[in-house]
């Protein structure tokens, strides 16, 4: 799993002061720039050695985070103490070498700290969302701007991203639908492999990386009404074959670190559940890292009941395999593990089992040789047009074309003389690049006004209005943490003549980009809704916009998919681009003007409205074809768009279904093939989705299942055979019937198109 590399390069070559008394530091001192990271062994002796010399305060204290948002120096004392494992949310690598000259140069064993941060999608260069991201069903995508994310970070400071967040979510109330990959852990699970690689590298201490922290272990997604931080209840069987699913494979792909959620999870909370962190992680998965608890997750053990006291809390925590514990102010494990070891409720060896873990990180990540970063590399590091290239070209490509009637975008050159743009999120920076953003360079960010006008202004007049204002009616957290210049809230006459405005530049323009959604601080954590509806007035806005009979083009910016039912039976073109990040502007106006041909797809089942959740299309089948869509009798039961949908300037169509074997035994492999053409005139990218349904077995199977895609471009009418393979992997599934994974005998159906709803079908049948 952890393999040998360089010692990361963007450190200065600064190495530990040398102490005869402790072996560690001796080894640490050996050690030179251009040394490869050392091997398992090698690893293992020196957090080895250096355990021999701690004491019990300085082993408990590495199991300490906190947060620092300000004042570092209040920090300084615990820290030379040995008393802090790791800090969180210092980015400035100023205070982060002063920090860290503390803990090499004051403290007694001079053993580093661990800087931490959210490093979600970008640090100063901000990606499309992680929604956004699944949506290019491309992992390549995922991998390279995780990887300009790690380089930016890592030039700080930052050793330690808090990401992927691998939590399926069904649910679009949930705030933190946005930070995933969507609803499918087939999908979920490459970008989960995709973003690993590209924060940590070919391995862990690669050059300009960081440590992956995979999170939230897990079924955070499944959260009871979409409702951020409470309980799921999930069957073993869920968890295996849907939401443990992308935790394996990010485990399979080297991540070393995991972060322990915050809910109940069938009323065992999952700081507190040895059976998710030991039996699953550690003992079936071989996890060989450490894991986190989300902020005050352990003290929150008490909040849940499932602790009486905040030392119960730290013991239960730890004895389910929690190793760090991170808090804002002061950690239970601090308080209360020094008592506990006396009292026998833990042992000497589980504080040194978690101790060894995260000293090994620290080790593998070259902490230990090179603890400081170059102040001067970091400021050129973070000014890299390049990176903002990347990002351009990450949002064309995670853009979903949802609707084009009339083939009324591409937009001609010329053709319309003066565009109106309206909107409230239309221009504006902080709601271009969503939400977890938090290092961003703000002016820099090209908002869809501005990039509108750049592409469009040679060529016609462009005038924008916001048209009306949209607010959270209560607050976030973050907002006291990173507090925003709050706009002038309109008053209502304000508000009228505003949105008389809008219309009046609607009916004077030749066409409207109506830029609608969401603001930034909408979607996350601590942002879930019991509305799909559009925030404020933009319902309003959009159907008298469009009911002036102008051409219309609705662009979205938001973290989840919102009801827009009425825009798919009257707006023309429907554009969905999440929150975009740096360059989302620049990208959309690309995407409009067909210098770039939309390619992406939904990852999730786009609702009608918020009465149809959840509405996945991996359902079982409880009644006849005929009958499964009719489940309302108000409203259709089947989603406005399917999982897997999108449309091109191109058409594509498939053909020639193949399976190289209509029987096969356990343990063989059915090879799929299809032909894809490109039927329209433009060169573009199109999406081949398989998918696989058991018709029969030990439990009942999914009406259909994604096992697997592939994103290919093809020039007009060229033509395509694309290869999948159909074994052991895809056709095992936990069944709740044998309490065991199994691969049965039963009929398979195959599908292979361009959304969930393919109709390219072919079978095969695996026996005894």
């Amino acid at each position: 799993m952890f393999t040998k590399g360089n010692t990361s390069l963007t450190r200065k070559t600064k190495l530990l002061p040398c102490a005869s008394s402790v072996l560690l530091v001796a080894a640490a001192c050996a050690q030179t720039e251009s040394s490869a990271i050392p091997g398992d062994q090698e690893v293992h002796e020196r957090a080895d050695a250096l355990l021999k010399q701690m004491t019990l305060d300085e082993k408990i204290g590495q199991l300490s985070q906190l947060f620092v948002f300000k004042e570092p120096e209040k920090v300084e004392d615990a820290v030379a103490k040995g008393q802090v494992g790791s800090l969180l949310f210092v980015t400035d690598p100023a205070v982060i070498n002063r920090l860290q000259h503390v803990a090499v140069e004051r403290s007694r064993l001079h053993i580093p700290l661990i800087f931490g941060f959210d490093v979600i999608h970008g640090f100063r260069t901000i990606f499309p969302v992680p929604l956004a991201m699944a949506a290019s069903w491309d992992p390549s995508v995922a991998t390279k701007a995780q990887t300009i994310a790690a380089e930016e970070a890592s030039s700080v400071g930052i050793d330690w991203a808090f990401a992927p967040m691998l939590d399926i979510a069904r649910d679009p109330r949930w705030g933190r639908i946005v930070e995933g990959a969507g609803e499918d852990p087939y999908l979920g699970s490459a970008m989960a492999a995709a973003q690993v690689r590209g924060f940590q590298g070919e391995a862990i201490g690669s050059p300009g990386h960081v440590l992956a922290c995979m999170k939230h272990f897990a079924g955070y997604g499944a959260a009871e009404g979409g409702r951020d931080y409470d309980a799921s209840y999930i069957s073993e069987t869920q968890l295996r074959n849907i939401y443990l699913r992308p935790f394996h494979a990010a485990v399979e792909a080297g991540v070393g670190s995991a972060m322990s959620a915050y809910m109940d999870v069938n009323d065992v909370p999952a700081t507190g559940n040895r059976w998710l962190l030991q039996d699953v992680l550690r003992d079936e998965w071989k996890f060989k890292g450490f894991v986190v608890s989300d902020a005050d997750a352990v003290k929150s053990l008490k909040t849940h009941g499932y602790a009486k006291d905040l030392s119960e809390a730290a013991v239960r925590a730890l004895n389910a395999g929690v190793d760090m514990e991170m808090a804002l102010d002061f950690t239970a494990y601090a308080r209360n593990l020094n008592a506990a070891l006396n009292s026998g409720k833990v042992t000497l060896q589980q504080i040194e089992e978690s101790d060894r873990r995260i000293l090994e990180a620290k080790i593998r990540l070259g902490l230990f040789a090179h603890p400081y970063v170059d102040e001067a590399r970091a400021k050129e590091m973070l000014n890299t047009p390049e990176h903002r290239t990347v990002a351009r070209l990450a949002a064309e490509r995670t853009a979903v074309l949802l609707r084009n009637e009339g083939n009324l975008l591409p937009l001609k050159n010329g053709e319309y003389k003066k565009i109106a743009v309206i909107g409230p999120v239309a221009d504006s920076q902080m709601d271009t690049i969503g939400s977890w953003t938090f290092q961003e360079n703000l002016p820099e960010t090209v908002s869809m006004f501005s990039g509108l006008r750049t592409r469009f202004g040679g060529a016609a007049q462009l005038n924008y209005e916001p048209g009306v204002q949209i607010s959270r009616k209560f607050p976030s957290f973050f907002d006291e943490w990173f507090p925003l210049k709050p706009e002038p809230v309109w008053a209502p006459e304000q508000a009228r003549a505003q949105f008389k405005k809008a219309l009046s530049l609607a009916k004077s323009s030749d066409l409207t980009v109506l830029v609608l959604g969401e603001a930034q601080n909408m979607s996350g954590e601590a942002a879930s809704r019991n509305s799909l509806e559009f925030p404020g007035q933009q319902q309003q806005l959009l159907e008298e916009v469009t009911a002036i009979g102008k051409p219309v083009v609705l662009v979205l910016l938001n973290g989840r998919p919102l009801n827009i039912t009425w825009a798919s039976q009257h707006v023309p073109a429907i554009l969905e681009a999440w929150y975009p990040g740096t360059q989302g502007g620049n990208a959309v106006a690309n995407l409009l003007a067909g210098d770039v041909v939309p390619g992406g797809k939904l990852p999730i089942s786009w609702p009608r409205n918020v009465g149809q959740i959840p509405i996945n299309y991996s359902h079982n089948t409880t009644q006849s074809p005929e009958n499964q869509g009719k489940r309302y009798w108000d409203e259709e039961s089947a989603p406005l768009y399917p999982f897997g949908f999108g449309l091109s300037y191109a058409t594509f169509t498939f053909s020639d279904l193949k399976l190289s074997q209509e029987r096969i035994k356990a343990g063989q492999t059915v090879e799929v093939t299809a032909d894809v053409e490109n039927t329209g005139s433009v060169a573009a990218d199109e999406v081949a989705q398989l998918y696989i349904h058991q018709q029969s077995g030990s439990t009942s199977r999914p009406v259909r299942e994604l096992k697997g895609f592939e994103r290919i471009r093809l020039a007009p009418h060229a033509k395509k055979t694309v290869h999948f393979s159909l074994g052991t992997d895809e056709l095992t599934y936990w069944s709740s019937a044998t309490k065991s994974w199994v691969e049965e005998p039963a009929m398979f159906d195959v599908w292979l198109g361009a959304n969930s709803q393919a109709s390219l079908h072919s079978a095969f049948e695996v026996v005894e």
